[in-house]
């Protein structure tokens, strides 16, 4: 999954959504320095994450890339499936899109010089330039996924991928819908962290 589902599954709370991102950021990073509750967020981000990439659903909608960006489908799809959590927002949530992003970016904000440098520039521009709202367009989907392609270190096809997701788009979106609310049961049966309401 993608910054906005990690940080919608993630607790309310600042170092939940911290450690809910920092997944996606702590190689050669030594973990056993963060509190109690961050790493219980990290813990709960790679549950989500594991729990995605093993899902039938998923891997489905994986085989429904060409061969030439199947290596990259999973990218994809996580960019996606922000997408497609915008789209279906009420289902999930009480609380407003906007509200929770503001909110979000605050909680983060507070934890900002605690998190590795990469992360510290990587959530500073998701901050700075409200990045989760790019994904409520199909064009902004595909714009993060082009600098996503311009980001890897060797030569790749992942360019234009958003073609694909556009090819495709009505059994993307039923494969969230059939996914989405199995991996929120699964956050929730066995939860890593103390669930609070949102």
């Amino acid at each position: 999954m993608n910054y906005l589902a990690h940080l919608f599954l993630a607790q309310p709370t600042a170092d939940s959504q911290m450690g809910n991102l920092l997944g996606d950021f702590c190689r050669g990073v030594d973990t056993s320095q963060f509190s109690p509750p961050v790493l219980a967020g990290l813990a709960n981000h790679r549950k989500v994450d594991r729990f995605t990439d093993s899902h039938s659903e998923v891997r489905a909608c994986k085989a429904l890339f060409s061969a030439r960006r199947r290596r990259f489908a999973g990218i994809a799809l996580d960019v996606l499936f922000d997408h497609f959590l915008i789209r279906h927002w009420s289902h999930y949530s009480n609380q407003p899109f906007e509200v929770f992003c503001q909110a979000s970016y605050q909680r983060l904000a507070e934890r900002l010089e605690h998190m590795p440098l990469r992360m510290q520039r990587v959530v500073g521009s998701m901050i700075e330039q409200h990045w989760l709202a790019h994904y409520t367009s199909l064009a902004g989907v595909g714009l993060a996924l082009d600098r996503i392609a311009g980001r890897i270190r060797f030569a790749n096809e992942f360019f234009g991928s958003v073609e694909e997701i556009e090819r495709y788009y009505p059994a993307f979106e039923a494969c969230f819908t059939a996914f989405f609310p199995e991996l929120l049961r699964h956050t929730t049966q066995s939860p890593l962290e103390i669930r609070q309401p949102q």
